[in-house]
């Protein structure tokens, strides 16, 4: 066995090292240059802008500069929106689920004993450990249970939304109004559009503008195509033109989106896949040394030096984790 003095010197070290690779990661993240860079294409973005609309005729410029201030407008809205804290009301709308709030909290509330009890009688873990374990449980897996349904739920949208814009596109340049083309998606379509239109369909008997029942859809659906729909709508209501022409264009944006997602899917699967194995790798080492010798690895957590290596370990494997999480997840 190794002195007391060595260990304490290891864990000081090991604790060191923890604190400087917490702070190299903050200040790269931070200090990478990142914001220059975007201040740079903005820039650079409007001075070409700028360019091309000195070149052209006026009547063109005013419109051109008419759709820009409305795209500037909505994506302030958007921005500001993404930056409010989400309710949890929003986060059940975006689930799909018609629940209360006060009863979520309610469930929630009661996983608390649920899980500790089930912990502290099943695994033998001391009553804190099994305390600390249902905290955690009642409020995390409640919200983890709520954003696999909206990325779900969200999945599933995009897979038709395409189509219900060539619906809209059809409809407009049959003769239909677009009140009918939507009422034509909320009937016809499969839940989550088919819900989401019917709700938009139902403001509008309301009396509610079309381009406000896009941005509360957008609130229900946080996806960037809902956001390019009421983008084009209320450019056109602003602007004027061939809305159909507009819409179709829009299909075919969202329809190449969908095979740029296909494709870095596909080419980052192998790095998941990694990613997940690493991750994996020490609890089924850990699980498989406690099947095969138990004795040796009770030491973890029958001493008090092992709690503060269970502790430190744990906290590695966050880190490590969202790091890999950061390099695997690509925005298009």
């Amino acid at each position: 066995m190794l002195s007391p003095e060595i260990i304490f010197i290891a864990i000081v070290f090991l604790a060191a090292l923890a604190v400087g690779g917490v702070i190299y990661f903050v200040a790269v993240h931070y200090l990478s240059g990142g914001s220059k860079s975007e201040k740079r294409i903005q820039s650079v973005s409007k001075s070409s802008s700028a360019k091309s609309r000195s070149g052209s005729s006026d009547e063109a410029a005013n419109r051109r500069k008419k759709i820009e201030q409305s795209i500037d407008e909505m994506d302030a809205k958007a921005k500001a929106k993404a930056k409010t804290r989400v309710t949890i009301r929003a986060r059940l709308l975006r689930a799909g689920l018609r629940m209360n709030h006060k009863t979520f909290y309610v469930l929630s509330f009661l996983m608390f004993p649920l899980v500790g009890s089930l912990l502290y009688v099943l695994s033998g873990v001391p009553i804190y450990a099994a305390a600390g374990a249902g905290f955690v449980a009642s409020i995390g897996l409640p919200r983890w249970i709520l954003s696999f349904l909206a990325k779900r739920r969200q999945k599933n949208f995009i897979a038709e939304f395409a189509n219900a814009i060539d619906i809209i596109v059809r409809g407009v340049k049959s003769g239909l109004p677009l009140f009918d083309c939507l009422n034509i998606i909320a009937k016809e379509s499969l839940d989550p559009l088919k819900s989401e239109f019917m709700e938009l369909v139902e403001q509008q008997k309301l009396g509610v503008p079309l381009g406000k029942g896009l941005e509360r859809m957008y609130e229900r659906m946080p996806l960037q195509e809902v956001n390019f729909l009421g983008i084009v709508i209320s450019i056109q209501q602003q602007s004027g033109g061939n809305l159909a022409d507009t819409l179709q264009n829009l299909s075919n944006v969202l329809r190449e989106r969908k095979k740029l997602h296909g494709k870095i899917r596909a080419f980052s699967q192998e790095a998941k896949s990694s990613a997940a194995i690493i991750g994996a790798l020490p609890l089924v080492v850990m699980l498989l040394v406690y099947i095969t010798t138990p004795h040796y690895i009770s030491l973890l957590w029958t001493e008090k030096i092992g709690h503060y290596m269970l502790a430190g370990s744990a906290l590695w494997m966050l880190c490590g984790i969202l790091v890999m999480r950061k390099m695997i997840n690509f925005d298009y």
